[in-house]
Formats: structure tokens, C-alpha cells, sequence
């Protein structure tokens, strides 16, 4: 039996849910359905910033997005910013709290109480929520979008697509139907890759060090030309390097080619010359000592055997044996902790896809699609990502704050 409705929402998750909501918060008289494939909204949700949801920041600026046509953001970011997120949100609930970098999250520090909101709301509002439904194709007629799907067929004026792409695997719904759908009806798409992920290196030293943990200043590099940089907490693993700052340079790993290389700068507070300084001057204070004890108290133990592995010397020497030029590899190594890059750990492990349907194909304003009237993108499907720390979730209010609102005033709300 088909259903009809005058909004059907493709997605549950974070877009799909809040422009669902919005809809009916500005009049509980157009019907809405979300569509979600699993067996539960909101599960992709819970898992974001580590179980705390890093709802927004609070620098929310075009610098910290990507995608070929970054413009396109502008808009919905500056009429739907963090301030207006945070409004919509108190009036389901929940109450924001910012982090000394400006990244926000519920004042309970979980996930699962955003999503439990959002949950809670699409019932009081009255959208009718489908789970364990996904799209199988969509066709138009006149002015009304007919879904099939797993659960039947779906009757509507205005269709909105908010189901992500690929980031945290089949696992938690992300598995780019959509996008193949879209693209079979037309749509172009920018090359889609991991972004927000951890590295693969070559493994032979983090190998030694996995587990361990040090602040650094990181720097990527392809074919010698320096890409991007961060500072923050770097973690060693067996297949590579994670951590904050890794994650927010991975973007570009698998959307450039040639030779990709992570530095680590150890010592960012000090210069080459101090850092030469300070050597010398235990190669004289510790002299009776081994080398790999040499830089103990200086740099975490097993990451200062590893920097003197690095420099071609043996642990079981002595400090006294160490020469001018060992001292300069030494700090070279401390200030330029190289580590050549072999790819990331793939979609299932990412926080955000990059790329997705090309903007161009829609309004910047509403995100409705010039090739199909009532036809809306919001979120991660389109070609806009953002960097690590609450900026892809607020794409994903801003976006859908700008289709919820536009379907609104064409149904004269």
C-alpha cells in the first residue's frame, strides 16, 4: 500500500532529523516521514566525538570547510549558525557547553542524550519515523516523488535527501546508496574519499611505539610541498599515526597523489639551535650514561630510544661517544620526525566522506536541486566537509535548517 505524505525525509540521522523537526516546529500540520535503513535514527550520532557528540564550535568560518565550490556553504552557515543550533536545541532539550578550543557539546557529555532529543521530538511533533527502510529508487510525475523502498512504495511533494555517504561503514548506514541512486537519475558527483581518519605509515618504528602518546607539531607534506599543519596530541599505532591532529590533516592523503610525509616536530617550543644546545650539554652532563637513557627526561623514554634508532646509533653506546654531527642528526630527528604515508584506514574508520554530489546542482540558499523542483540535499551527501571538531555537524543543522525552512514557505508556512 503506498503512503503519502507531503515531506519524506531519506535518512535518520543528523540532518534528517533536524529538518524533520523544524518542518513540523513551524507547522504540525504538513506531514513528515523520515526513512531510516537501520533498525534505529541517530545511530551514526552516537558515535560522534567520542561519545560526547562535538555538536558545533564556535568558530564557525568557510576556512574550516572544504570542497570544490566551498562558497556554497556561506550561506547556511552564516544564516544558520552555531547560536541558531544552539536556540533549536534548547527548545528540544538540550543545553550546550563549550571546550577551551571553542568545541561544543550537551552539557551531559553524551551522545546518546542528543540523540534521545532528537528522538523524543520527531514523536511529540508527529513525524512518522520508518526504520529498517531503505530507498531502493525514486521517479517524478507532475509535481509529486514516488520512493520505493524495502517498506513500500512512498507518495510525496518534497523529498529530501539527508543520508550521508560512506564515513563509518555499512555498519552505521553509511553506505552510499543514495549517491548511486542520484547518480543514476543524473546527478553529477565530486570523487568521494576518507577524510577525519587515522594513517597508515610505513611501520617499522611506530610499531615500536604503539600505544604511546606525545604533543607535537605535525606537518604533511606531498611531493616535498608542505599541504597543511596541526598541533595536538599524536597517538603511535600499529598501522601508523592517529590523534587529533593526524586526523585533521588526513583529508588529502587519498585526493592527491605522489610521496605523502608526516613530520613531527618533538620540541616545537624550541629552535634547531637550542635544541643542539641542549644536547651538547648532556652529552656532558650524562656522559656516563647509555644511549638509550640519553634522552630520558627530555622526550618520553621509548620515543627517545626510538629518535636514536632513527639516527643510526645503538642504544648500548655511550653518551661520551656521541660526535657534533650526532648531536645535529639528533636534533634534526627530534625537530623532523619523518614518517612516509601508505594511505588511510579507510571510510569505516572516517568521521566525515569528502566530496559527494557536486554543489552546483543546487541552491545555495534552500539546497534544492535545480534539475528537480522539491528535490532536496543536506549534509554530508553534498560536496561540502568540514575539519575535525563540531564543524560537520553543523553543516549538517545548517544545511538542513535551509531545506526544512524552504519547504516551509512553499507550503505558505
Amino acid at each position: 500500500m503506498t503512503k503519502k505524505y507531503d515531506v519524506v525525509i531519506v535518512g535518520g540521522g543528523a540532518a534528517g532529523m533536524c529538518a524533520a523537526i523544524n518542518i513540523k516546529m513551524r507547522d504540525r500540520s504538513i506531514s513528515v516521514a523520515v526513512l531510516e535503513q537501520l533498525s534505529r535514527v541517530g545511530k551514526k550520532l552516537i558515535t560522534t566525538g567520542n561519545g560526547r557528540c562535538n555538536i558545533t564550535n564556535l568558530s564557525i568560518n568557510l576556512d574550516r570547510y572544504h570542497g570544490e565550490n566551498v562558497g556554497f556553504a556561506e550561506y547556511a552557515l552564516q544564516t544558520y549558525d552555531n547560536h541558531f543550533a544552539a536556540d533549536f536545541f534548547s527548545e528540544i532539550g538540550v543545553v550546550f557547553t563549550y571546550d577551551e578550543t571553542g568545541r561544543g557539546y550537551p552539557y551531559s557529555l553524551q551522545a546518546s542524550s542528543v540523540v534521545d532529543s532528537l528522538r523524543f521530538a520527531l514523536d511529540e511533533y508527529g513525524v512518522d519515523t520508518f526504520v529498517d527502510t531503505a530507498v531502493l529508487s525514486y521517479s517524478k510525475k507532475e509535481n509529486f516523488f514516488n520512493v520505493k523502498t524495502t517498506n513500500g512504495d512512498f507518495v510525496c511533494e518534497s523529498l529530501v535527501v539527508a543520508t550521508g555517504l560512506y564515513s563509518g561503514g555499512s555498519k552505521l548506514g553509511s553506505n552510499g546508496s543514495m549517491l548511486k541512486i542520484l547518480k543514476n537519475a543524473g546527478y553529477k558527483a565530486v570523487k568521494t574519499t576518507p577524510a577525519i581518519v587515522q594513517l597508515k605509515t610505513e611501520t617499522e618504528i611506530v610499531k615500536s611505539l604503539k600505544g604511546m602518546k606525545v604533543n607535537a607539531d605535525v606537518n604533511l607534506s606531498i611531493n616535498g610541498t608542505a599541504v597543511r599543519g596541526d598541533f595536538g596530541e599524536v597517538l603511535f599505532c600499529d598501522y601508523g599515526l592517529s590523534g587529533p591532529p593526524i586526523m585533521q590533516l588526513s583529508r588529502e592523503v587519498e585526493r592527491q597523489s605522489g610521496e605523502k610525509i608526516i613530520s613531527l616536530d618533538l620540541m616545537w617550543e624550541y629552535g634547531f639551535a637550542q635544541v643542539c644546545d641542549i644536547l651538547s650539554f648532556r652529552v656532558t652532563a650524562l656522559r656516563n650514561r647509555n644511549l638509550d637513557e640519553f634522552l630520558t627526561g627530555m622526550l618520553n623514554k621509548r620515543v627517545g630510544q626510538a629518535v636514536i634508532k632513527m639516527c643510526g646509533l645503538k642504544l648500548s653506546d655511550s653518551v661520551a661517544t656521541l660526535k657534533a654531527s650526532d648531536i645535529k642528526q639528533i636534533a634534526s630527528i627530534i625537530k623532523d620526525m619523518k614518517f612516509k604515508v601508505t594511505g588511510t584506514t579507510g571510510f569505516e574508520n572516517s568521521q566525515v566522506t569528502a566530496g559527494g554530489l557536486d554543489t552546483t546542482q543546487f541552491n545555495p540558499q534552500t539546497m534544492e536541486s535545480k534539475r528537480e523542483r522539491g528535490l532536496y540535499c543536506t549534509g554530508e551527501i553534498l560536496d561540502i566537509d568540514g575539519d575535525c571538531g563540531g564543524f560537520n555537524l553543523q553543516w549538517a543543522w545548517s544545511s538542513a535548517f535551509c531545506a526544512s525552512n524552504a519547504i516551509c514557505e512553499d507550503f505558505g508556512v
